[in-house]
């Protein structure tokens, strides 16, 4: 039962990586039609998240039952942290490239911490699923294609890696929390951490803060609901069974998504290298299993 737990964790959270990958390019789509700031759509994305959140736990009866220690801060301004940096890097060096870089440094780092912790050498098969999945990330990075939709690169790939660095510290530190309680109440009080935290730094910022396109709303909204609340909801529940750093395995079926999306929707044209790349990131996530 078990190990049928296991696997039913990390499907969730592939199923979240396949929500965030999609992240990116609703991004592109806002900003072509609104020219809100990186920071502003990632405080509407937390704000419009914890507010569903909120609105369901009150619903059902549990909101008094909503914490926010220590733990869910620092879960909640991370994950705010790594959504700003992620959504900055896809400005800077575009949606592939960054969700690659991004996500991609974080199961190297979950691993280490792993091994560190318990003081002794990841396993033969952890270190082979992660060369895999990193070799695969290469590929899928080096071989994007000349139109990754940005002009500062090196700029783009500082900032992806700040927040796959933010993403592991997120998944590290919430993964005991995750443990001891309802992902629905630790996604509510991260969330709820995050918004606080970027809302001000938004408004700080200045720029564009609303808009007269319904589509523009409407892309916010699917941004908080369907990639925060239900994205990480959906991580949280699969941490309840996974390891850190399987799941930060696992959540490269983001990247993946982000490749196919900005391909079929922006033109991000992937080499075959990168096609490779992809295929070696899914076979990394099913040795998992």
């Amino acid at each position: 039962m078990s190990s049928l737990h296991a696997r039913f964790g990390l499907i969730q959270i592939c199923l979240a990586g396949i929500l965030w990958g999609t992240g990116g390019l609703v991004l592109q789509i806002v900003r072509a039609i609104t020219p809100m700031s990186v920071l502003t759509v990632s405080a509407y994305r937390m704000l419009i998240a914890s507010v569903s959140l909120f609105a369901v736990l009150a619903i059902i009866g549990r909101l008094r039952e909503l914490r926010l220690d220590r733990r869910t801060v620092i879960v909640g301004v991370a994950t705010g942290l790594y959504q700003a940096l992620y959504f900055g890097a896809v400005v800077a060096v575009g949606v592939t490239v960054s969700t690659v870089v991004s996500i991609g440094i974080a199961p190297a780092i979950l691993l280490t911490g792993e091994a560190v912790a318990a003081r002794r050498w990841p396993t033969r098969r952890q270190l082979i699923v992660l060369v895999t999945a990193l070799f695969g990330l290469v590929l899928a990075s080096a071989y994007a294609g000349s139109r990754a939709g940005g002009d500062r690169p090196v700029t783009g790939v500082l900032l992806a890696i700040a927040a796959g660095s933010a993403y592991a510290l997120t998944t590290a530190v919430g993964r005991p929390l995750a443990q001891r309680r309802s992902p629905l109440l630790v996604t509510a009080g991260a969330t709820g951490a995050g918004a606080v935290v970027l809302v001000p730094l938004a408004l700080v910022g200045g720029g564009t803060f609303v808009s007269s396109s319904a589509t523009v709303w409407a892309w916010l909204v699917y941004l908080g609901v369907a990639t925060m609340a239900l994205g990480y909801g959906l991580l949280y529940a699969g941490l309840r069974t996974t390891r850190s750093s399987a799941a930060g395995v696992a959540t490269l079926m983001e990247p993946v998504a982000a490749a196919i999306a900005a391909a079929a929707v922006l033109g991000e044209r992937l080499a075959g290298p990168a096609v490779a790349g992809v295929a070696l990131i899914l076979v990394a996530i099913a040795g998992l299993a």
